[in-house]
């Protein structure tokens, strides 16, 4: 045989291999020195493994099943070596969830909520969402969907089972502030489009302070700000409070362009490091509004960009920040899509207050006035401490 017939012959048989593989040949059955040649032994292993399972355990399994388990294994494992809270594996439909967080719409009843030991404490209901129409209010907590229990459980998973379809029903376990007794309500969801940036006037002391609260970094927000910031500033606005309690973050980039809104082009607003992106420096981009004094408003929940935000203005306006100490995520995140339609959501490196400090070794944001809201009284006690401090100013 030629030598030529002889490459085609190789090269046929090197297709025929890879089209087994790919067609769904399990590599463990190849010949060893094919295996040895087309698959990595750990890449084989957790492929037999998949096998094995699916043939032999007593229970059907799927092999979606077993990937995502597998998946959330690799995650569990980065999390608990490195101490990395937010690392994070997205299933196809987990990931949808997540993009409709992002965007500002998704489908549930219309609440925000903090993760406590009992469940979820509602910190905010939305005006005329199925929420508010079932009487939930801030301060409840949520003790149970669908029957199960939440205590414990990680508010992503918690809050993943209220959301759902469009129309659909989900029960809740509701013990209302104050009281021992656990309501079940049954609630329709609905379309839910996040009320990301509020504001209105307050008035004390004779002075008008302007309130603007941002509840999350989602695509645009920044742009809402600003109108926010432009309305109470034609109200006679002398002062501004933002209120970024229970704010948990989002974009780094609309960080920075929030941050643009308030300080002149050219101020740093974070720097980051990562072994993978190197060192990059975020500035402000200009076209800032008229400066006025200001109170950053934070509690334990004010975590990542809103963190970065209430920096940036401390350092570079001169910001007072009033509230409790913020979350202290010192980390950020990138998205990285997998071929199953799901993602990976993982810790690529380290960011820096302008100021260079590195919010989680130093433990969050400590505020520079402390003051906590008391959920058993019908007023904002953070609030009131926040509106004080600009009202003495003069």
């Amino acid at each position: 045989m030629s030598a030529a017939k002889i490459a085609a012959l190789a090269a046929a048989l090197i297709v025929v291999l890879c089209a087994g593989i790919w067609l769904g040949g399990h590599p463990g059955k190849l010949p060893e020195f094919v295996r040895d040649r087309f698959v990595d032994d750990s890449a084989g292993l957790n492929l037999e493994a998949t096998e094995l399972i699916e043939d032999n355990y007593f229970r059907p399994v799927g092999s979606t099943e077993l990937t995502n388990s597998s998946l959330q294994g690799m995650v569990r494992e980065l999390r608990r070596r490195h101490g990395d809270r937010f690392s994070d594996y997205f299933s196809p439909e987990a990931l949808d969830r997540f993009n409709e967080e992002i965007s500002g719409h998704f489908s549930g009843i219309g609440l925000t909520v903090s993760e406590v030991k009992a469940g979820l404490r509602v910190d905010s209901v939305f005006p005329k969402s199925p929420a508010s129409e079932a009487g939930i209010e801030p301060g409840d907590v949520i003790v149970s969907v669908n029957g199960a229990s939440i205590a414990g459980e990680n508010s992503q998973v918690s809050t993943g089972k209220i959301k759902g379809p469009e129309g659909s029903q989900v029960t809740i376990g509701v013990k209302a502030k104050g009281s021992g007794k656990v309501d079940q309500l049954e609630v329709t969801r609905a379309q839910i489009a996040l009320p990301v940036v509020t504001s209105r006037i307050k008035e004390v002391n004779g002075r008008k302070i302007g309130y603007v609260a941002m509840v999350s970094f989602s695509e645009g927000v920044h742009a809402l700000l600003r109108e926010a910031v432009e309305k109470v500033q034609k109200e006679g606005a002398e002062a501004v409070v933002l209120d970024l309690r229970g704010n948990g973050g989002g974009l780094l980039e609309e960080a920075v362009l929030s941050a643009s809104v308030f300080l002149p082009d050219n101020e740093i607003v974070v720097t980051t490091d990562s072994r993978t992106q190197g060192h990059a420096v975020y500035k402000t981009v200009g076209d800032n509004l008229p400066k006025l004094p200001m109170v950053v408003l934070i509690d334990r929940n004010t975590a990542s960009a809103a963190e970065i935000l209430t920096a940036a203005l401390a350092d570079d306006a001169g910001a007072t920040v009033v509230g409790t100490r913020s979350y202290g995520k010192g980390v950020f995140q990138q998205e990285i899509g997998l071929s199953n339609g799901g993602a990976l959501k993982l810790t690529i490196g380290e960011y820096f207050t302008p100021d260079g400090v590195n919010l989680a070794k130093s433990h969050g944001i400590h505020p520079d006035v402390k003051a906590s809201d008391n959920l058993r009284t019908p007023g904002d006690e953070a609030l009131e401490r926040a509106l004080g401090v600009l009202a003495s100013q003069r």
